[in-house]
């Protein structure tokens, strides 16, 4: 069994958003559902007959959870059940209390029911992701790997050619180039999905990572 993944790019900054599912079981995990991609998810899983079992984010920002509350509603209004809500622990407060900043509309509140641990296994199905805390965009980043199917979703840690930014609040540059270096040692075929832009693989972006550990920086 290999997972099927939807990557749909929504809103303002263009995030990307993530359904990724067990075509035989039909459970999926939606992950980054950014403000406006409820009708894009709840579509996805409608055409392939996955039902959502958790939502989770790789960070706090509101360009990654801004959904999160219009997509627990439809859970529980068409199916009368809660939707698990997973996040970072260090990051659960931008959740509980939504810092939109330069957001061009309002960012609702939500409760997380779920703290998601470095090491630990998120499934949906027989799909499997393994939670990496990479902390450096936040104090509460998160990547999630998909060893089996060779896929790491990177949220706003790693990019094609590039990283998360580290001059907002919570950002470290130190912890994140040490976040990179976590990364860089995964399997070199391993496809990263990042938090926007175009995809990329672990290949492709450790010969950089290595450079910059090298000089302790990324600049």
């Amino acid at each position: 069994m290999s997972a099927v993944v939807i990557v749909q790019p929504s809103g303002p900054l263009r995030t990307n958003v993530v359904l990724v599912g067990d075509p035989e079981r039909r459970e999926a995990i939606a992950i980054d559902p950014a403000i406006p991609s409820l009708s894009t998810i709840v579509g996805a899983a409608a055409e392939q007959g996955w039902r959502i079992v958790l939502a989770v984010v790789t960070h706090g920002h509101w360009d990654h959870m801004g959904e999160l509350a219009a997509l627990s509603e439809h859970v529980w209004r068409h199916e009368q059940r809660e939707l698990p809500i997973g996040v970072h622990p260090l990051d659960q407060d931008r959740l509980l209390h939504p810092r939109p900043i330069a957001a061009p509309f309002p960012i609702p509140e939500v409760v997380p029911s779920r703290e998601l641990r470095d090491g630990e296994t998120i499934h949906a199905g027989r799909v499997a992701l393994r939670v990496l805390h990479t902390p450096g965009h936040t104090e509460g980043s998160v990547s999630f790997h998909d060893q089996a199917a060779g896929v790491l979703f990177s949220g706003d840690t790693l990019f094609r050619g590039a990283w998360g930014r580290t001059d907002l609040p919570g950002g470290d540059e130190r912890a994140l180039l040490e976040s990179l270096q976590r990364l860089a040692i995964l399997d070199p075929a391993t496809r990263v999905i990042p938090g926007h832009g175009a995809e990329t693989t672990i290949a492709a972006e450790s010969v950089w990572i290595q450079r910059a550990a090298r000089r302790g920086s990324l600049a």
